[in-house]
């Protein structure tokens, strides 16, 4: 057996390399993605939105008018560069030399709509030909009409990209502008390099300020919109999770009822056979094993501030109660019952009392001082629920004796615990949750009102 060893030469890495080194690289790979990989790509400039506080209160060609506003603004700077270069040479617009300056110093202002890097290499090549082409020789690098199309297509083309391309930008102008006083400075009266360095690095310090703040809001307004979800989704959960406890007493109660009377059967008849017996204990074996399973359940959704209720789940017989204590709250609310009154589901007595409940609650939230009407209706498909409150009452400058919402003493009254769900959200809840249907929405009036219809399966007495 021959073995053979393997001498691996060091292999020089981007890992190895200094800080130094991968510093220049990344900053030559940025400067080659933001100047010069496709810069005359067609990137047309959008219209402005629409939706800001200003431009909505405008009419509607106005506001048409108005979303085209920077390009006006760009063609405006363009025709104002064109005028300047045409008269600021040796033959102000006095020939054809000076139209095409002009016309030189004015292409770069109108790219700056369509290829926004594209149009920075064009102003620096534009530079240097109209100088040559009309100047005389008192202005360098920059023709008065090249310096301000120059300065312009800096700021617009940092207004349409990054704040890293502004800063590659203004480093390639700060080279051109050295490279041009040290090679052909000597042969012009004024060097209009430092003035150019100096109004562009504030102009686009000012669009970087911009980017930052703008790159802000858009991240405070996703987090905003994160957390409306989320704050939306968590009030669903909390609502199910209080609906699922409500419903397990009542889902309690009937699994109870079944284990007693299944074990009480057996002893209402005489002498039952041996099958009956072992099918009642099955019964209520299966009953106190759904109990057993029904509280694992509730200890699951319990909050950790749950509190176990000391008394029976209320149902529509204790509504009377609920109006006198929104009575004492100060709400003015009157009750009409329609229909023969007849004893329901639990769960679905418990809903209408829980929506009911909500609706008063809102009322007393939103609609202080206002009157409401609660309307049960029995009918044979299932119940009707309706709550409708008037509009609030007028601000009045006279000072009321007592309102209603005060103790006889001048003092507030505690609050009422009315109102234990999240509003509209878990009204929703509860009816979907028995296949009914809900409408909620203003009134013409001005006030609010919220309709319910909750089904009920009538069940013939030769099926119970």
């Amino acid at each position: 057996m021959t073995e053979t060893t393997h001498q691996q030469s060091p292999r020089t890495g981007d890992g190895d390399r200094s800080p130094e080194y991968r510093l220049a690289q990344n900053a030559l790979q940025g400067l080659r993605q933001d100047l010069f990989h496709d810069p005359f790509a067609y990137r047309p400039l959008g219209r402005r939105p629409a939706d800001g506080p200003l431009l909505r209160r405008l009419p509607a060609r106005m506001r048409t008018a108005a979303e085209r506003l920077p390009h006006a603004v760009v063609a405006a700077i363009a025709l104002l560069t064109l005028m300047v270069g045409a008269v600021s040479g040796s033959e102000p617009g006095g020939d054809g030399r000076a139209l095409l300056a002009g016309l030189l110093c004015a292409v770069p202002v109108v790219v700056t709509l369509s290829r926004p890097v594209g149009a920075f290499w064009l102003s620096l090549a534009s530079g240097p030909l109209t100088a040559l082409l009309n100047g005389d020789g008192s202005d360098w690098p920059w023709m008065p009409g090249s310096f301000v199309s120059h300065l312009t297509v800096l700021v617009v083309v940092a207004l349409r990209t990054r704040p890293r391309t502004a800063v590659w930008m203004w480093v390639v102008t700060a080279l051109y502008a050295v490279f041009g006083d040290i090679i052909f400075g000597g042969s012009y009266y004024y060097s209009n390099g430092a003035p150019m360095l100096v109004l562009s690095a504030f102009g686009l310090l000012l669009v970087c300020l911009w980017h930052v703040r703008h790159t802000a809001q858009q991240e405070v307004t996703a987090q905003q919109t994160v957390t409306a979800q989320e704050r939306s989704r968590r009030t669903l959960l909390e609502e199910r999770t209080t609906i699922a406890r409500e419903l397990h007493d009542v889902v309690a109660h009937h699994m109870s009822v079944v284990a007693i009377q299944a074990e009480a059967a057996p002893y209402r008849v005489e002498n039952p056979p041996e099958e009956l017996e072992r099918a009642f204990a099955t019964i209520r074996e299966n009953a106190v094993a759904a109990l057993t399973e029904l509280r694992r359940i509730l200890g699951v959704v319990r909050a950790e501030d749950y509190e176990a209720p000391d008394a029976p789940q209320p149902t529509l017989a204790d509504l009377d109660a609920l109006l006198v204590n929104v009575r004492g709250a100060g709400l003015t609310v009157e009750k009409v019952v329609t229909g023969a009154v007849r004893e329901l589901p639990q769960g679905v007595e418990l809903s209408a009392y829980r929506i009911v409940q909500e609706a008063l609650s809102n009322s007393l939230r939103h609609a202080p001082g206002a009157s409401a009407r609660v309307e049960i209706g029995y009918v044979l498909g299932g119940l009707g629920v309706r709550v409708v409150n008037g509009p609030m009452p007028e601000v009045s400058l006279v000072k009321p004796t007592r309102h209603p919402a005060t103790a006889p003493d001048g003092g507030l009254r505690p609050p009422s615990p009315i109102g234990a769900g999240h509003g509209i959200t878990g009204m929703r809840e509860r009816v979907a949750m028995l296949d009914g249907e809900m409408t909620a929405g203003p009134t013409e009036d001005g006030g609010y009102e919220v309709a319910v219809f909750l089904p009920v399966t009538a069940v013939n007495e030769g099926d119970a």
